[in-house]
């Protein structure tokens, strides 16, 4: 399954703020340093889904805020 996402970092609080259809909003406690949101996008979606880390995959957009990811 593939999502499109855009990540808000930095945020207060992690959570899932808003979920329409195939598109995800989600703020992010971690900065978008050195792969720190990133990290962190993934951990969020592993357990939202409930399937490993290791089966969440960022495939477009890892530099920017808007993001496709794919859930094995």
């Amino acid at each position: 399954m593939n999502l499109r996402i855009r990540v808000l970092p930095s945020a207060k609080q992690t959570q899932i703020v808003e979920e329409k259809g195939n598109y995800l909003k989600i703020k992010l406690h971690s900065p978008a340093r050195e792969g720190k949101a990133n990290k962190e996008l993934i951990e969020v979606l592993a357990d939202k889904f409930k399937v490993s880390k290791s089966r969440v995959e960022i495939i477009k957009g890892l530099a920017v805020k808007d993001k496709v990811v794919r859930i094995y």
